[in-house]
C-alpha cells in the first residue's frame, strides 16, 4: 500500500504540473481476479474487477482527473483501456497491450491517469488485452463540468444499461481453441443486459433484470455495448427513446422506436414512463447481415412501473427490424447529427492535408502443414487493412518510441496510404483471399488534418466492421453503400453537423469517411471492434509527432510502467 501511495502521490502532482484541466481529482482502487458466478445454469469462473460483472462504474465531471490504480490478483496480465477518453498528450495511460504498455504481470499493480477533456455523456473502460474485456469492462459516466448543464431538461432518474457476452466456458479457453484451428471462435452462449440474461435462457427467469419507473417520470439510460462480436438492435416495448448522445458527444434530439449499436458505441436516450403502468419488455437482438458465425439468442430484462396494478398474463414485447436489416441499420446511423451550437461547438477539418483510402477484409493465411489448421484446407482465418494483417509486437510501442528518440523504424514499417493493388472493392469475385503481415504503422504530423475512407470488400466473409481510434473522437462526414466514388461521394459529406464520436460501423460492401485534426501526440491504436477481427489482424498503430512546443509534444512517461520483460 506504501509503494501504491508514493505512485498516487506523484501522479497527483504530475496532474497538477501537466493536465490542463482545471476539475476535480477523483481516484479508484480496482483488483482484478477471477469470480464465480451461477448463470445459466452452470457456474462458471471469470475475470473481473472488484467481484462484479458488470464492473464498477466511474463517476466524474467534464475535465475531471481520474486515477485508477489496478491490482492485477488474476491468473495472466491485463490492460485496461478508457474507451473514447482522449487523454490528451498521454498516451502513457490508454492501456491497449503492446501498443502503449505491456501487461500487467500478476500480482502487480499500475496507476492509471485518466484525463477527461472535451467528453460528456457516456462512455466506457474495458480490458484491452486477448479476450479479457468478455467480463471486465464497466460504465464511465461523464456529467457536465460545474456551472453547466445538459442541453435537455434534468431527468428524473439515471440509470446504466450494459450489454454483454457471456460464455459457459472460460472466455480465454474459446479463443485458444481458435487460435489452435485457425477457424471461427465459438459463439457466446448467451447476451446479457446489465449482467443477466434474462428469461429466454435456462434458469434466468428470477435473475432477468428489471428497470423501476415511475408513472410521468423521464430517465437518461446511458446504454453501452460491450458485446465481443456481434452488432445489435435494441427496443423497449411500447416506449419510445429520444436519442440524445452518443460516445461521450450529445446529439440532435429524434424519437426511435429501436437502436443500432456497435461493440464499443455508447448510446444516451431519454424514456418516459408514459404508458398504463405495467410491465414491459426491453428486448436485445443480434445484427447480422453476413455469413459468419454469431450469436443467434436473444436477452429480455424488464420495465416495471411502480403502484397497484395486476401483472400482465402476457408482457408486451417490442417489434424489431429482421436481422439481417442493413437498411433500417444504415438508417439508425445517418440520423446522428451533432448538436453544433454556440455551448458544444464542432470544428470539422475542411482542408485535408492527409487522405487515407482504406479497405477492411476478412483473408486467410496458409498454414505450415504440422499446424493442422482447418480453414479452406490448410489455411487459417485473417484480416486486413490495405491488405496487411497486422502483427502484434512483444514489446509496447509507445515505449519504444519514445526511449528512441521518436523513432520506431527499427519495429515498424508504413501502412499505405491505399490498397496497394486498386480493384472493384465489392463486387470482386475472384480476388484473392490471401493477405500479406507485418507490423504496419500509420504516421501523421501534428496538426494534419485527416480524412480516412474505409472500404468494405467482397473479399472473405462480408459483414460490417465497427472501427475505431483511440486518443480522438473524429467526425463522420459520409457513409454509403457500393465502392467510393472520390468524385462524387465527397460532394455528398455532411461538414456541417456530422456525428463526434470515437466507433463506426463500417457497412457491409459499402463505406465510411472520418475526419479528424491530428492534434493528440502519441501512439494510438485503431482496430475493428470485433474481437475476433482485432486478433486475427484488423488493426494498426497510428502515430502521431510532436508537434513544435512542449503544450504540443507528448507528456514524459510517468515514474512507473509495467515491465515488459
Amino acid at each position: 500500500m506504501g509503494l501504491i501511495s508514493g505512485v498516487l502521490g506523484f501522479m497527483f502532482l504530475a496532474s497538477l504540473l501537466f493536465s490542463n484541466a482545471e476539475g476535480a481529482i477523483r481516484s479508484y482502487h480496482w483488483v482484478v481476479k477471477e469470480t464465480n458466478f451461477t448463470k445459466l445454469c452452470e457456474t462458471s469462473t471469470v475475470l473481473t474487477v472488484n467481484d462484479r460483472f458488470p464492473g464498477p462504474e466511474i463517476h466524474a465531471k467534464k475535465g475531471d482527473t481520474v486515477f485508477v490504480t489496478v491490482q492485477n490478483s488474476g491468473p495472466y496480465g491485463i490492460t485496461i483501456h478508457w474507451h473514447g477518453v482522449k487523454m490528451p498528450r498521454n498516451p502513457w495511460s490508454d492501456g491497449p497491450e503492446y501498443i502503449t504498455q505491456c501487461p500487467i504481470k500478476p500480482g502487480g499493480n499500475f496507476t492509471q491517469e485518466i484525463n477527461l477533456s472535451t467528453e460528456e455523456g457516456t462512455l466506457w473502460w474495458h480490458a484491452h488485452s486477448d479476450w479479457s474485456r468478455a467480463t471486465v469492462h464497466g460504465a464511465i459516466k461523464i456529467f457536465p463540468a460545474k456551472g453547466t448543464s445538459y442541453p435537455f431538461r434534468n431527468p428524473d432518474g439515471d440509470q446504466t444499461i450494459i450489454f454483454s457476452s457471456w460464455y459457459k466456458s472460460k472466455v480465454m479457453d474459446v479463443l485458444d481453441e481458435a487460435l489452435s484451428t485457425g477457424g471461427d471462435p465459438n459463439v457466446s452462449d448467451a447476451y446479457t443486459i446489465n449482467g443477466e440474461p434474462g428469461d429466454l435462457y435456462d434458469c434466468s427467469n428470477e435473475t432477468m433484470y428489471t428497470l423501476l419507473v415511475k408513472t410521468g417520470k423521464t430517465y437518461l439510460l446511458r446504454i453501452v455495448n460491450s458485446i465481443l462480436n456481434e452488432e445489435m438492435f435494441f427496443a423497449i416495448a411500447n416506449h419510445n427513446m429520444t436519442v440524445v448522445g452518443s460516445d461521450g458527444a450529445y446529439v440532435k434530439p429524434f424519437s426511435t422506436d429501436y437502436l443500432f449499436i456497435t461493440p464499443g458505441q455508447t448510446m444516451d436516450v431519454l424514456v418516459t414512463a408514459n404508458q398504463a403502468a405495467s410491465h414491459y419488455y426491453m428486448v436485445l437482438t443480434p445484427f447480422l447481415d453476413t455469413d459468419s458465425s454469431y450469436d443467434n439468442t436473444t436477452s429480455r430484462a424488464l420495465i416495471k412501473y411502480s403502484g397497484n396494478y395486476t401483472t400482465p398474463s402476457t408482457i408486451p414485447t417490442p417489434t424489431f427490424p429482421n436481422i439481417s436489416d442493413s437498411i433500417s441499420a444504415q438508417l439508425f446511423v445517418v440520423r446522428l447529427k451533432s448538436l453544433a451550437d454556440k455551448a458544444h461547438p464542432i470544428n470539422v477539418p475542411k482542408n485535408i492535408t492527409r487522405q487515407i483510402f482504406m479497405t477492411v477484409s476478412v483473408n486467410l493465411f496458409a498454414c505450415p502443414n504440422s499446424t493442422g489448421c482447418t480453414v479452406d484446407g490448410n489455411n487459417k482465418l485473417a484480416a486486413s487493412l490495405n491488405n496487411n494483417s497486422f502483427v502484434m509486437p512483444s514489446t509496447a510501442l509507445l515505449q519504444e518510441y519514445y526511449n528512441n528518440n521518436y523513432n520506431l523504424n527499427h519495429l515498424v514499417d508504413d501502412l499505405p496510404n491505399k490498397p496497394p493493388t486498386p480493384f472493384n472493392y465489392t463486387t470482386v469475385a475472384n480476388m484473392s483471399a490471401f493477405t500479406e503481415e507485418g507490423t504496419q504503422v500509420i504516421t501523421l504530423n501534428y496538426g494534419d488534418d485527416v480524412e480516412i475512407v474505409f472500404q468494405g470488400t467482397n473479399i472473405g466473409a462480408t459483414q460490417n466492421h465497427p472501427m475505431h481510434l483511440h486518443g480522438y473522437s473524429f467526425y463522420l462526414v459520409g457513409t454509403g453503400s457500393a465502392d467510393f466514388d472520390n468524385g462524387t461521394d465527397p460532394g455528398r459529406f455532411n461538414l456541417v453537423d456530422p456525428p463526434e464520436v470515437n466507433t463506426i460501423a463500417v457497412p457491409r460492401k459499402g463505406w465510411s469517411a472520418i475526419r479528424f485534426k491530428a492534434d493528440n501526440p502519441g501512439v494510438w491504436f485503431m482496430h475493428c471492434h470485433f474481437e475476433r477481427h482485432t486478433t486475427w489482424g484488423m488493426s494498426t498503430a497510428v502515430i502521431v509527432k510532436n508537434g513544435g512546443t512542449k503544450e504540443t509534444s507528448m507528456r514524459p512517461p510517468p515514474s512507473y510502467m509495467p515491465p515488459c520483460s
